[in-house]
């Protein structure tokens, strides 16, 4: 048996099962502590990940400082990654994103755009990478029976960009975005960790970002710090999503009519500018999934009636599920409020007397934005 002809023919069957699953592309990483452990350990120090106790949890950290933690005797992540493209990420088809965070353009209807991040227009990609990593895993136990591995999405406790940098799919730029130079960023990772031995891939050495700060300089909150650290505590995808708690206030009218996520260090990076579209949107809407009001007063008016349940009913298995019905309210109530004009007054009067303590507060602040 010819041991290194059959481990390279086990490292293209599987690279190929991946293609197969739908991933755009696939790379081998060591399961080697993350060349950053250190530098993830001083973010938590620092406060950086605001109310994501999970992070900070000591099992979580543990695993995230060694793959092995998470699957005993792993040897290889294997890395995948998914485009989901460069169309700006609205609400409602048809429309573009507005230039700048802080500006609001009337839709057609005289209202106002949300615009959400461009992941979040379908399903949740979390489900879509579940999905193809099982089949993936499938496909790994099928050429290598009794071979083990466990699948992990983002929520997973894996310093996902550093073992895609190891496995040669990307550097990681100054927004601390992995950053490719044929894909820009506009795409996912996930990871399926095994006790197979595959050879690594070269490792992304280069740092292609060279002297350029236009992800910097462009953050309306000042999220992205020098030494290629994010302060998560003002980052409006944060504020806007993973944040339970009021917005703080003086970072409310840098949020604009962004009111789920936010790609602005996407937006202005270089390497996006001819970043590609794939032929099919991975997160694309189910057949009958209705996509969210293409202006924010409507979207307010079809929430607003919702109890948890029917919430559910209508926004699961969607990114949306995130902040729930309360925390998507607080954020189009702060949209509605840094838009302006006299057709946002109505809808936020009946969210000032809102069940949710929270919606009432938001609500009230945007009315008195729009009196100063």
């Amino acid at each position: 048996m010819n041991v290194a002809r059959d481990a390279a023919a086990l490292k293209r069957a599987v690279r190929a099962a991946a293609r197969a699953a739908g991933f755009d592309r696939v790379g081998f990483a060591p399961a080697a502590p993350p060349a950053h452990g250190d530098a993830y350990e001083a973010w938590l120090a620092n406060g950086y990940h605001g109310e994501m106790a999970y992070m900070a949890r000591e099992d979580a950290v543990r695993r995230r400082l060694d793959p092995r933690e998470a699957l005993p005797g792993c040897r290889t992540l294997i890395v995948v990654s998914l485009l989901y493209g460069s169309t700006p990420g609205v609400a409602g088809p048809g429309r573009s994103a507005p230039a700048a965070p802080a500006s609001a353009e009337p839709g057609a209807s005289g209202r106002w755009l949300p615009v959400v991040a461009r992941y979040a227009r379908g399903r949740d990609y979390h489900d879509v990478f579940e999905e193809r990593l099982d089949a993936l895993s499938a496909a790994v136990e099928d050429l290598s029976p009794g071979a083990r591995t466990k699948r992990y999405v983002d929520y997973g406790p894996v310093l996902e960009r550093d073992h895609a940098q190891r496995a040669g799919l990307g550097w990681i730029g100054k927004n601390t975005m992995l950053l490719h130079p044929d894909l820009g960023s506009y795409f996912m990772l996930g990871e399926l960790l095994t006790d197979l031995e595959i050879e690594p891939d070269p490792p992304f050495v280069d740092d292609r970002c060279g002297t350029c700060r236009r992800c910097i300089d462009a953050c309306p909150t000042d999220a992205i710090l020098d030494g290629r650290l994010l302060d998560a505590r003002l980052c409006i995808s944060y504020l806007t999503i993973e944040l339970r708690g009021p917005i703080p206030e003086a970072l409310r009218p840098a949020i604009g009519n962004r009111v789920f996520g936010c790609d602005i260090c996407q937006e202005v990076c270089p390497w996006n500018a001819d970043a590609p579209v794939p032929a099919e949107a991975p997160f694309a809407s189910r057949p009958g999934q209705p996509m969210p009001p293409e202006d924010m007063v409507a979207w307010v008016e079809e929430l607003a009636p919702l109890d948890a349940d029917g919430f559910r009913v209508r926004y699961g298995g969607t990114a949306f599920s995130r902040p729930g019905r309360d925390g998507l309210l607080r954020n189009l109530a702060v949209g509605l409020g840094n838009a302006g004009g006299p057709a946002a007054r109505p809808v936020l009067r009946r969210l000032a007397a809102d069940p949710s303590p929270i919606v009432r507060e938001h609500a009230r602040w945007a009315l008195d934005a729009l009196q100063s």
